[in-house]
């Protein structure tokens, strides 16, 4: 297994992973070929604050990601550049799960955001996957809070 940052050569696979990751009512609404195109240009205008990551099974097949948005804090005394991370959109495809490659890509993700100066990484997770990310440190906290949702 090979996991890497993403670049633009990656954008097919990126958007045929986040098609697959999507409710079959968003699938109907684009073609992956015309979703890859809004990829491209969302990431093109965000290319500062989204890193993705792609792991390939086989060299060759890319068969999960992650993208990881860095957000940036307000400064304090001595420290004008702090910064959070934010896991987002890690999925790995339904036949390639148990096999330890989206704990590789979380990871990753978040060596780079620690590389990089972030002074934590957050995950809004689904419930599913929230062993996955217990077990690797990530940990409920009270201080994390949200406004109510319908």
């Amino acid at each position: 297994m090979d996991v890497r940052i993403a670049d633009h050569h990656d954008i097919a696979h990126l958007a045929r992973l986040l098609w697959l990751h999507s409710a079959p009512a968003e699938q109907a609404n684009q073609s992956t070929e015309d979703f890859a195109v809004d990829l491209a240009t969302w990431w093109a205008s965000r290319g500062d604050s989204h890193v993705a990551f792609v792991a390939r099974s086989d060299g060759t097949q890319v068969v999960g990601m992650a993208w990881l948005a860095l957000v940036p804090r307000v400064p304090r005394p001595g420290n004008a550049d702090r910064q959070s991370a934010d896991l987002q959109g890690v999925f790995v495809a339904s036949d390639e799960r148990g096999k330890g490659i989206g704990s590789a890509l979380v990871h990753a993700a978040c060596a780079h955001a620690l590389h990089l100066g972030a002074s934590r990484v957050t995950v809004h997770s689904s419930a599913e996957a929230v062993p996955l990310y217990e077990r690797l440190g990530f940990a409920s906290g009270r201080e994390f809070l949200r406004t109510p949702t319908e």
